[in-house]
């Protein structure tokens, strides 16, 4: 006891704001302090438990060890009040007025003060511990409980104390005292928030009306959200935000269309109407809950405001990886010193945040060099059910928020029926946002009115709930009621609202139905000034793709010479050295040289140049080594950010182990920034089947939905080396299942100067469309796979290469073929001197140079036997597309027959079938 004898003596006070102190960073108390402290900590106990939400660490006092015993019992008081405060810091969330149609589930333990070792006894008992809520003197226990139940225990629940930076606690907390975290609004702050959300409701009661059944997906009981995004646009715009991209699923964006982004209820009307577009040549369309929109804004201050509301397919969480490439490609094109800038706001629906897998890779993603944005708001529409599936059964966190917590990216959870505190928990994530340059999230608890679309019967899976919801009043009604209430307006004033708003929309619906044609207006055109759209026919034009030797030369210098005051490994110096031997001895340049002179040619053009994906700094075949690393330093280089008069910027980033995130990233931006080489490179080319959704949904589609141009590039590794099912076929007959029309390039090079030439034709057209390369693996390395320096300068891109190494009269076998299969060919026919047999090289499989092969074809007059010959087994590769577009001559096919796995996992037996395949070339009597 006369060791803390001491403590007696001292005020409460200064005890409670060290407590408080150790409590947010232990590391900062002195140490016999921390221990002490440490010391009461123990003899914390846990009270109950429960699997669905953490334990908390609650005080018994009479558990505390013999070296607190001698504590006076005021100041174990305090230390009590502190942990009750801490209690509803972490906990609160838990006991929350958020659900506005269902009962909350009871969790334990409870905030009930006796289990802080505090009674009803104590409530009249001022505490100095109250200065650590906000309070500037010490307050009874009562006025401490009274603010934590309003700060913690309303509308808003709060989730952040798992956030490790004590700073950013700390600014959390003075941010939610301030007005006891309850909203405080002007008079026309309020009615400008009724009336946005009149607008809410009365738009979908006049679709609901005029358009009985039709699918609409509407937003009933979730219509907050549209108060709350318009103040979040006129808060942004204030803070210095010039442009916001929004990325969200079907539910509720008719009415984000019309009164966030202005898109005229005359389209939309004429869309619910079925009618034809206006461009039935290069475009299809889509549902017209599927359609995107940009549109600028005027704020009421009169700043302009740019806004991006991304199409999205039916995979509802795509769109979220596309938005954060749209945004950091807007920040890296036009705000790359302030990314705050750019706003992404992604909309969620709370199945699929909680179900979709790629919401962790985009969370994954939010603080990595090469795709941070900044900080993104993460809003979510909770209708509290999926589809027909209940929240219960469909997660087992406790919030479908709860990937927030990855990034330790604070949640507040709010009541969509209070539409004031809808508005107060935007303004929060906004500030937030801009304070610290990184995600939050608004769980916006609601409901939905009708079921999973407005001809659906939710009362087969949810008759309890429904019931609840037949008699719930809408949020506008609601909150005109607490105007009312208030004195704010009168009871004709909503009235008034709605029947102005109804006149709009009946004006609208009038003249829209005088149209006979819908005009969809293409996403960010204002991205896009300049381009065209190109079918089939001009995608198989020549481009100019020559470039000058003498700038090629100087690039050569550039990337084939290492900083002389920087040490590094052996290999790197050989490396670097090879290739510039390669270029000014040799003259034999190999795939990565034609790469990376690629690159130079286009930097110094004014393009710039994006790669991304697994280990392509290095490449996974240790090819490109685009990035070298200082021996002793690991310090970066990139010779290609070093040109001489470079115009355009160079960036190359290893991505995180993701593909379906990363490739809808790179998708988003290449979509934002035509004037980039965008690039993602597949670590091996069968690994793009983890993106397979961006490659259905966007890649091939969205020009023709949406009429969306994108260059995206991707490099997908690709040959038969033995390497097992999974690392051999980079599945081509996937990507050329999806083309048609005018949608992509398809491409299998064979030259490392057909490949340099590719990738410049895919910058200097006045057009873009996606780009599918087929990249090789073991002909990286290949002695034949070189290039002259003059076929970089002077030469194009050879859609078919034709056999120079025969006498095209003497040929009876012609053969067509692609990649790397094509030097297996050529090595048997050298080592068996057969010099009847010819090649065909067909470097662009879509759009297929059919009146370029019609050409060669007339070059052979003695062949008789035509041959589609490919590595890859008969179900797999080109042939099946080959036999769909390709009946200028009547082909057999050589090659292995079909399997279910893309080739066997004995290397052994690999080259047997290998080899069979090979021999079938040059006997038209072997056949599988």
């Amino acid at each position: 006891m006369d060791r803390f004898s001491f403590l007696n003596a001292a005020h409460s006070a200064f005890f409670a704001d060290l407590y408080e102190e150790y409590l947010q960073n232990p590391d900062s108390v002195e140490p016999s302090w921390r221990s002490f402290f440490q010391g009461f900590d123990f003899g914390s106990v846990n009270y109950g438990s429960d699997t669905n939400a953490p334990v908390a660490q609650l005080t018994d006092m009479a558990s505390c060890n013999a070296d607190i015993s001698g504590i006076s019992e005021k100041l174990q008081k305090e230390f009590n009040v502190l942990n009750l405060i801490e209690g509803y810091r972490t906990r609160g969330h838990l006991f929350t007025k958020t659900n506005p149609v269902r009962d909350r589930r009871i969790f334990s333990p409870s905030l009930k003060l006796e289990n802080f070792g505090l009674s009803d006894s104590d409530l009249n008992t001022s505490f100095d511990a109250a200065k650590t809520v906000g309070f500037s003197a010490a307050v009874s226990l009562q006025q401490i409980v009274d603010h934590l139940r309003k700060v913690y225990c309303q509308h808003i629940g709060v989730e952040y104390m798992y956030i490790r930076n004590p700073e950013t606690r700390k600014w959390i907390q003075e941010r939610l005292n301030i007005n006891e975290n309850l909203p405080k609004f002007s008079t026309d702050q309020k009615k400008n928030i009724l009336s946005k959300l009149n607008e809410a409701v009365s738009f979908e009661n006049f679709l609901h009306t005029k358009y009985v059944g039709q699918k609409r997906f509407s937003l009933e009981g979730g219509e907050s959200i549209i108060p709350g995004l318009d103040a979040l646009i006129e808060a942004a715009a204030e803070k210095g935000v010039e442009q916001f991209v929004m990325g969200m699923a079907h539910r509720g964006r008719l009415n984000v269309l019309a009164n966030i982004f202005g898109k005229s209820t005359q389209d939309i009307f004429s869309e619910f109407d079925g009618k034809d577009y206006d461009d039935d040549i290069l475009f299809d369309g889509d549902v017209k809950y599927h359609l995107g929109l940009t549109s600028d804004r005027k704020t009421s201050s009169g700043k302009n405001i740019n806004l991006n509301l991304a199409p999205n397919p039916s995979h509802l969480e795509t769109v979220g990886a596309v938005i954060e490439g749209i945004a950091r490609a807007k920040q890296d094109r036009h705000f790359a010193d302030d990314f705050s800038k750019v706003l992404p706001i992604a909309v969620h629906g709370d199945a699929a945040v909680a179900g979709q897998g790629i919401v962790y890779e985009i969370v994954q993603m939010a603080q990595l060099d090469g795709y941070k944005t900044g900080g993104t708001i993460h809003l979510v529409i909770n209708n509290q059910v999926g589809f027909t599936t209940n929240y219960l059964d469909a997660r087992s966190s406790t919030y479908c928020t709860d990937v927030a917590k990855v990034t330790l990216s604070p949640v507040l959870h709010v009541n969509s029926d209070d539409a004031e505190a809808v508005v107060h928990a935007m303004l929060f994530a906004l500030d937030y946002r801009m304070q610290f340059g990184s995600d939050v999230f608004i769980d916006l608890l609601g409901y939905r009115k009708y079921g999973h679309n407005e001809g659906d019967e939710p009362r087969f899976t949810q008759p309890k709930l429904y019931k609840i919801i037949a008699t719930h009043e809408n949020p506008r009604d609601i909150y005109a009621a607490k105007l009312i209430a208030e004195g704010i307006i009168d009871d004709s004033y909503v009235g008034k609202l709605e029947k102005e708003y109804k006149q709009a929309l009946d004006e609208n619906l009038e003249a829209s139905r005088k149209k006979e044609l819908t005009v969809i207006t293409p996403f960010m055109q204002n991205e896009w000034q300049g381009y065209v759209q190109a079918d089939a026919e001009e995608m198989l034009q020549k481009v100019n793709t020559a470039f000058s030797k003498e700038i090629l030369t100087e690039i050569a210098e550039v990337i084939t010479t290492l900083p002389a005051d920087k040490k590094f490994i052996n290999k790197i110096q050989k490396l670097i050295n090879d290739r510039k031997k390669m270029f000014f001895d040799t003259d034999k340049l190999d795939w990565a040289m034609a790469e990376l002179l690629a690159y130079g040619s286009l930097l110094t053009e004014g393009y710039d140049v994006r790669i991304s994906g697994q280990d392509v700094e290095r490449g996974t075949f240790s090819h490109r080594h685009a990035v070298v690393k200082v021996e002793d330093s690991e310090e970066e280089v990139i010779l290609l950010q070093q040109l001489k008069n470079q115009k355009g910027k160079f960036n190359i980033f290893n991505s995180l182990l993701s593909e379906y995130g990363v490739v809808g990233f790179d998708y988003g931006y290449a979509l934002a920034s035509p004037n980039t080489l965008t690039i993602w490179e597949a670590q091996f080319g069968d690994f793009s089947n983890g993106a397979q959704i961006m490659l259905d949904q966007y890649i091939s589609a969205a020009e023709d939905k949406w009429n969306n141009q994108n260059g995206l590039v991707m490099l997908l590794p690709h040959g038969y080396e033995g390497q097992g099912a999974e690392h051999s076929s980079a599945r081509m007959e996937r990507y050329l299942q999806l083309c048609a029309n005018h949608n992509m390039f398809v491409a299998d090079c064979t030259t490392p100067a057909n490949f340099f030439h590719l990738l410049r034709r895919q910058m200097k057209t006045t057009y873009r469309k996606p780009l599918i390369v087929f990249t090789p693996k073991s002909l990286l390395r290949h002695p034949s796979v070189v290039s002259t320096v003059d076929e970089f300068a002077n030469g194009s891109f050879q859609e078919v290469l034709d056999d120079t190494a025969v006498n095209a009269k003497e040929v009876k076998t012609l053969v067509f073929c692609t990649g790397k299969f094509y030097y297996d060919l050529v090595a048997e026919r050298e080592a068996n001197g057969r010099k009847d047999v010819a090649f065909v090289r067909i470097e662009q499989l879509f759009p297929l140079p059919v009146e370029q092969l019609k050409a060669i074809i007339a070059q052979y007059p003695n062949a008789d036997d035509y041959v589609w010959a490919q590595e890859e087994p008969k179900n797999m590769g080109a042939y099946s597309y080959m036999l769909m577009n390709f009946d200028l001559v009547k082909l057999r096919l050589a090659s292995l027959k079909a399997y279910s796995a893309p080739a066997a996992g004995s290397y052994a037996r690999s080259k047997k079938r290998h080899a069979s395949a090979i021999a079938m070339v040059f006997d038209k009597n072997l056949f599988n």
